[in-house]
């Protein structure tokens, strides 16, 4: 029982201490920490400790099931409003709070296993059916391979505690469900840790595979500030001494009026380059309010510089989306992948950069797609590290599609990256639904 213990409280701790930003893995933390309590009992009443090894496991048998209901509201998407979310929480904890009220716990623990199973079937079903629900509706690739990996690990093994412990209970309460019920958490546990080395499973693997780019943008960040910081106070120098030297000098000197005229030019381009680096690599903060993504992607077409190349601007709406955004860091974001998209067509060679708005089950896709070179499998995965480029001169330094990473990812958002050689870039962003706030037809 200890074994069972310590795998699933190692497994609660992995996850909270992977991401605790994430209220999916807090509350997985939750119900497994619950989860594990019951492999106590045995140990506790061994040791004489009998009221505590009642206590814990009324606590076993009455939070996880809460805690397994809350995970599967949360991780589904399928409640997008935070407080209607509140609200389920405090709702589905009264009978929680009900069972402990009336459960006496000594001399012995006195269990009413019938009115234990009218509320925790319902629980586990309803978590059973987020899950799979969620892994039907949902079209991000990468997302749904991940809701199946959790639904996997999850689903079985919650109809097993639901039958072998809930409902066997009520049938023969003296009935040895561990032999059984162990062999499934040894399932759970045993695809978890193999799907965590080869997929990841709720952003485990992903934050490992994501740390170097995490501490490389932390790091240029704070690079960048130092040097942005001394250069202007450097470039501040070099401007108060060009201004006394040109009092001091006579004007018939022109040699030396046109080297400090130099002077004063790459100081200049110096400061403008290091602002730039510093502008893109710097943490944002966004100011979230409605924005209608549709015209947010019309004013970013408008404003393209094409300078007479034979290029092709097109936006095809399929739905007008309202989404909950930072609308200036959104525009600096798909001004960003458009410029990106025009720059990879060849010069003098005729394409088209097209921005495709769809939805599916209140969530928005926005798809920006080019006909240039493409990249090699290679450069698509760099493409997101900061200050790597194709391009051999660029104006962003190789920091475009570092800085949409940073906005999409602080936004709740997801990027999707694709390339074939000679046929063009596809770049998906896709918006939650929870970060939807109304749908409108689009006029296609």
């Amino acid at each position: 029982m200890l074994y069972y213990f310590a795998a699933l409280l190692a497994a609660a701790s992995l996850l909270l201490l992977t991401n605790p930003r994430s209220e999916s893995n807090r509350w997985a933390a939750f119900f497994l920490g619950f989860a594990s309590i019951g492999g106590l009992a045995d140990t506790l009443a061994a040791g004489e400790m009998n009221v505590l090894a009642h206590l814990v496991q009324l606590m076993n048998h009455t939070f996880t099931p809460y805690g397994v209901l809350v995970f599967s509201i949360v991780y589904s998407d399928k409640v997008a409003n935070a407080r209607v979310r509140l609200l389920l929480k405090g709702l589905l904890l009264l009978p929680v709070v009900g069972m402990l009220s009336i459960t006496p716990i000594a001399p012995r623990l006195e269990l009413d296993y019938p009115i234990l199973l009218a509320w925790t079937a319902p629980y586990y079903l309803a978590s059973c059916y987020l899950l799979l629900v969620s892994l039907w509706s949902e079209e991000n690739s990468r997302r749904k391979r991940n809701r199946f990996i959790i639904a996997l690990i999850m689903v079985p093994t919650l109809l097993a505690v639901l039958i072998l412990i809930n409902v066997a209970n009520v049938i023969s309460p003296a009935f040895d469900y561990f032999r059984y019920i162990s062999l499934f958490i040894f399932y759970s546990l045993t695809v978890a840790v193999l799907c965590t080395f080869a997929y990841g499973v709720l952003g485990v693997k992903l934050r490992f595979e994501r740390d170097q780019w995490e501490s490389t943008r932390k790091a240029v960040s704070s690079g960048t500030t130092i040097l942005n910081h001394t250069i202007k106070n450097e470039i501040g120098k070099i401007a108060i001494s060009t201004e006394n030297l040109k009092s001091e000098l006579s004007a018939g000197s022109p040699e030396a009026a046109e080297q400090l005229r130099i002077i004063e030019t790459a100081s200049s381009h110096m400061l403008a380059m290091v602002t730039s680096i510093h502008s893109q690599t710097r943490s944002i903060v966004l100011r979230e309010q409605p924005v209608r993504l549709d015209e947010l992607v019309e004013r970013c077409l408008q404003q393209q510089p094409l300078e007479g190349r034979p290029i092709q601007l097109k936006l095809h709406s399929l739905c007008r989306p309202t989404v909950l955004g930072d609308p200036l860091h959104l525009l600096e974001a798909l001004n960003n992948l458009v410029q990106n998209a025009i720059e990879a067509i060849p010069e003098g060679i005729a394409g088209e950069v097209k921005v495709t708005l769809s939805w599916h089950k209140k969530a928005v896709r926005l798809l920006v797609s080019d006909t240039g070179k493409g990249m090699t499998e290679e450069q698509l995965k760099q493409a997101l590290e900061p200050f790597y480029s194709t391009k051999n001169r660029s104006r962003n330094f190789g920091l475009g599609l570092a800085y949409v990473y940073n906005v999409v990812h602080q936004s709740g958002w997801t990027i999707e990256l694709s390339s074939v050689i000679n046929e063009g870039t596809e770049v998906l962003l896709h918006v939650p639904a929870r970060k939807v706030m109304e749908i409108k037809e689009g006029m296609g």
